[in-house]
């Protein structure tokens, strides 16, 4: 590598680390707004002013508000996706799917951290849940992921997904499960990313009982004398 070529190279380097910081600046300060002043009554305009970029600038990152809301949510969706794509394809659909999750939330927690705080991310989350308009792009999004996973799911079982019910199916119960852990991960009071996976995991071990057929054992049986 020439002189000049190492110049270039360090040139576009501290330029990209620059871009990054920006960001980073941008996205923790609108989820900081987002959760204490409420995202309806935050403006593009407050979230620039407060990083002290222009108007531009921010739309030079982001689309829009809503995209900042769910930045981190979609790179902790990313990471679970690029996990299950690279499960073994000797797993079951269930188990490379809850292996895909844990494995994105053992590696996620630093990435999530370094852009903001963990509890940043669980404030951003009950502002989602609680602001009608995010919940309504939350369902719309999750039901987006649902139907990529089924498609990953379908592929790895080399089945047809407009034919046969199955991934979707198994889609829909495993982020069902996703769904909950989340929700109690969001009103609890340990932001870590060591709860939010161990809810995961006792949630998703609970699939199988819960999808049996019996639930109830026979001394619990409506109208089962038990003595």
């Amino acid at each position: 590598m020439t002189e000049r070529q190492a110049t270039i190279g360090s040139t576009t380097g501290l330029r990209e680390l620059k871009k990054q910081r920006t960001r980073d600046a941008l996205l923790r300060v609108a989820l900081e707004l987002f959760t204490t002043q409420g995202y309806e009554h935050t403006t593009v305009d407050e979230i620039a002013d407060a990083v002290e970029v222009s108007q531009r600038t921010f739309f030079r990152y982001f689309a829009s508000k809503e995209e900042v809301a769910f930045a981190v949510q979609e790179m902790v969706e990313s990471r679970f996706v690029a996990e299950l794509l690279a499960r073994p394809p000797e797993e079951g659909p269930f188990a490379a799917m809850r292996n895909a999750v844990l494995g994105a939330w053992n590696t996620i927690g630093e990435a999530i951290e370094a852009v903001v705080p963990v509890e940043l991310h669980m404030r951003t989350y009950r502002m989602i849940e609680s602001t009608p308009a995010l919940l309504a792009a939350h369902l719309r999004r999750s039901t987006d992921l649902e139907e990529r996973i089924a498609g990953i799911v379908a592929d790895r079982e080399d089945l047809d997904l407009d034919t046969d019910p199955r991934p979707r199916v198994a889609v829909a119960a495993f982020t069902g499960v996703m769904r909950v852990a989340g929700r109690l991960w969001g009103q609890g009071e340990d932001a870590s990313m060591e709860s939010i996976r161990t809810l995961t995991e006792l949630y998703l071990d609970h699939l199988g009982p819960a999808l049996a057929a019996e639930w109830r054992t026979p001394a619990r049986t409506p109208g089962a004398h038990t003595g």
